[in-house]
């Protein structure tokens, strides 16, 4: 007998039968899932060993001019019609103009090829898109993004017939066509499986013909654009009892196109989500019947549904909220910061207070990370990669931080956004915040049971091939795949814990660096970690095997480990694409010093809490034998506040193309809302800010003399009558900044409306 029959005899065959009797069966839903979309740089971190050059060798993702003139031109036009304030507390609702808008420009159209009508557009400019008109209005952003990720339009692209995609995509692209999706019901959220909503195959007689077709009955509640939906995409149970189709009795989740005008769909009503007022609601079907032909793909792809659906969303959800909060980590971090400059308490600035500061550099470090993964997952879409698991680290970590910086922007700001009303552009986004972090896969399942679990499956190079192995009917064939990859897999392991142990002991110098410079030993840093990360992941799955999705916590750990390598990977390559602007380093220093120090604590959490003590020890002596990483210094804070405190062309680019220019004031009433004194409130502050920049080197000035009144010094001669009109400007526009909105008792009461509208009615003269 050779070594190698030797090996299969004695190891590969009991380790086989082993892991097929410990590992769970997967179900049918869980695999569709799994396998579902692409793998990307998440597959290069689980090697243990990235190739950094190929990371930055993507293409950064950018505009065609035809995408650009776009954005300049009807994104511009759409955002200067948007009024948040009147939208959200007088209309319920997008004004009739701007849906008009919408349809004749076709925002709904843009992920649908020209040829169908539709724009066309990269993922990117979707994104961009997205981005753009979220920092204006959530009810606008959502109402674009809906129709261009999960729903009709990107299933039919994917999935649809010649006849279907002819018929409806060029509907959708122009609007004559709403489109909804319906998927949740109040029986199945997370969890398909349990959906009940069904679809029996059955003929019909219909205008004098008998067709065959489906008898659907359904709840859905959740929907976005359902209430004024013209066309609905149904996630239903499709089921043949009477064999009309020749096939199995139960087909399975598939997905239908229904008509919101057919007979027997209840449609129309809403729900409030957290006071947004996006359309959303719920709707019926009782006895509703759609010809087989209604079936997105036709008849070959019944039952093909949840598969379908997570292709779908590995990519749409890598754009949409992920775009919605780099908007809003901007925004916050960008007026937060010119906030913090113009108000003073006790005679300075209230960002030069150390407090607030730790929360601006938060704040810049958010919006720094959010927009530069943001861009590196578009760089994948535009490739035509669907990332799957990358798509779930974006939705997660995008959606909560910008609840940590909403948060931050909340608590620097105070009063002045606790109190609503039109100048306050901050109340909206806060109580949005909520939803984000709710839909396309709530962020505690995302987390626990997705990102790792998902990833451990699809993106580790050997574990996808075991577990097919382990599946395969044939026993002879599986056990013969299963030992060819078993022993790539140990060989891997074995090199990977050399290299961790390595790069642990050594502080990383001797790791792989694709620059030189002040970030060369970040990408070795990294590496270290990926390579602990990838021993540990290896350590833990061979421990745990299936019983792994039961602890949800250590999975979740491992999750954010991958999750911030990641992210941290999208610091560095935004840093060299921007073209390695020194003034930035201090935001990506801080990135990376707060994503080590989330690093080693998920690290050290999960060997604490590893059931085999002995393994965990080892573990902790060849992957983190001390704990070095602390977080980013008060120094390096206060550096990061700083940029956010002064014009600069740094403050510029965390902008992201989302500050208002000084000199370009929109007419009142339009943008966030009239303020008090009419204007646009983020424009007041913009000028303010910079106002008081121009004017603090004579406020300095004043000072060093010892005077601290501006018009005692002007009455002295001590400064001139162009600098008093500065001083002047700057003074009383910061006042304006500062005031918030107030009501008369019967604008906030609909009971004293009523009552005063009765009484006028009564009494039409009142003087009389």
């Amino acid at each position: 007998m050779d070594f190698n029959a030797w090996r299969r005899r004695r190891i590969s065959e009991p380790a086989y039968r082993w892991a097929r009797n410990a590992l769970p069966a997967m179900s049918a839903t869980e695999r569709e899932a799994i396998e579902a979309g692409d793998t990307w740089w998440d597959a290069d971190l689980f090697t243990g060993n990235p190739d950094w050059r190929k990371l930055l060798d993507v293409p950064a993702a950018t505009l065609t001019r035809e995408e650009q003139a776009f954005i300049d031109g009807p994104v511009a036009q759409l955002c200067a019609m948007l009024d948040e304030w009147d939208i959200t507390w007088n209309r319920r609702d997008l004004p009739p103009a701007v849906w008009a808008f919408l349809k004749a420009q076709r925002f709904f159209g843009m992920i649908i090829p020209r040829r169908y009508g539709g724009l066309g557009f990269s993922p990117y400019a979707h994104s961009e898109v997205v981005r753009r008109i979220s920092a204006y209005s959530i009810t606008a952003g959502v109402t674009v993004m809906v129709p261009n990720s999960l729903g009709p339009g990107e299933l039919l692209m994917q999935f649809g017939t010649p006849a279907q995609r002819d018929y409806w995509l060029p509907r959708l692209a122009d609007g004559r066509e709403v489109p909804c999706f319906g998927l949740t019901s109040p029986e199945a959220g997370s969890d398909a499986a349990s959906m009940v909503d069904t679809g029996i195959v059955c003929r019909q007689v219909v205008d004098g013909r008998e067709l065959i077709g489906i008898r659907l009955n359904w709840h859905k509640r959740y929907i976005t654009l359902g209430p004024v939906a013209t066309v609905l995409g149904l996630a239903f149970k499709m089921s043949d009892p009477d064999g009309i189709l020749g096939g199995a009795a139960d087909i399975g989740i598939s997905v239908a196109l229904v008509p919101t005008e057919a007979p027997g769909v209840e449609i129309g009503r809403r729900h409030l989500p957290a006071m947004q007022v996006f359309q959303n609601g719920p709707n019926t079907g009782r006895d509703v019947f759609v010809p087989l032909d209604a079936l997105i793909g036709g008849e070959a792809r019944a039952g093909q549904g949840w598969k379908m659906l997570m292709s779908a969303l590995a990519a749409g959800r890598g754009i949409s909220l992920p775009s919605l909060s780099a908007a809003a980590a901007v925004m916050c971090a960008h007026t937060t910061g010119m906030y913090a400059r113009v108000r003073e308490q006790f005679g300075i600035p209230v960002g030069k207070f150390e407090g607030v500061q730790e929360q601006l550099a938060q704040l810049a470090g958010n919006a720094y990370m959010v927009e530069a993964a943001r861009r590196l997952t578009c760089a994948a879409l535009n490739q035509d990669v669907k990332p799957a698991v990358v798509s779930g680290i974006m939705k997660y970590h995008a959606t909560e931080r910008m609840r940590g910086s909403v948060n931050a922007a909340m608590d620097v700001h105070a009063g002045r956004a606790v109190m609503d009303g039109p100048g306050n552009y901050l109340g909206g986004l806060y109580r949005a915040v909520p939803i984000a972090i709710t839909v396309e896969g709530a962020n505690i399942l995302t987390r626990n049971l997705i990102i790792f679990g998902q990833g451990a499956i699809r993106a580790h190079p050997y574990l996808m091939p075991e577990m097919l192995a382990l599946a395969n009917p044939d026993e002879e064939r599986g056990i013969e795949v299963f030992h060819d990859v078993f022993w790539r897999h140990l060989r891997h392991a074995g090199k990977n814990t050399l290299r961790a142990i390595g790069r642990a002991w050594t502080g990383a110098v001797l790791a792989p660096s694709p620059v030189s410079g002040p970030t060369a030993g970040h990408y070795r840093r990294l590496g270290r970690y990926a390579s602990g990360f990838a021993l540990l992941a290896d350590a833990t799955l061979a421990q745990l095997g299936g019983g792994l999705k039961r602890r949800e916590m250590i999975s979740a750990r491992l999750g954010d480990i991958l999750s911030e390598l990641y992210l941290l990977s999208a610091v560095l390559k935004r840093w060299e694409d921007e073209g390695r602007k020194h003034d930035d380093l201090p935001l990506v220093h801080w990135c990376m010093e707060q994503g080590y120090a989330s690093i080693e604590k998920s690290l050290d959490q999960v060997m604490r809490n590893l059931p085999g003590r002995m393994l965990a020890w080892g573990l902790r002596a060849a992957i983190l034998p001390l704990r070095l990483a602390k977080g980013p210094d008060d120094a390096l804070t206060r550096e990061c506040a700083e940029l956010l405190l002064k014009p600069s062309p740094t403050h510029v680019r965390l902008a992201a193309d989302l500050h208002r220019e000084p000199g370009n004031a929109p007419p009142a009433g339009v943008l966030l809302g009239a303020g008090r004194a009419g204007g646009d409130p983020l424009a007041d502050l913009t000028r303010a800010f910079a106002l008081v920049d121009a004017v603090q080197p004579i406020r300095d000035r004043l000072r060093q003399s010892g005077v601290r009144d501006w018009r005692e010094a002007h009455l002295r001669g001590a400064i001139t009558d162009s600098q008093a009109t500065q001083l002047e400007a700057a003074e009383a526009l910061v006042s304006k900044v500062l005031q918030v909105d107030d009501f008369a008792p019967a604008e906030l009461s609909p009971q004293a409306a009523n009552a005063s509208d009765a009484a006028a009615a009564a009494n039409p003269n009142p003087g009389v």
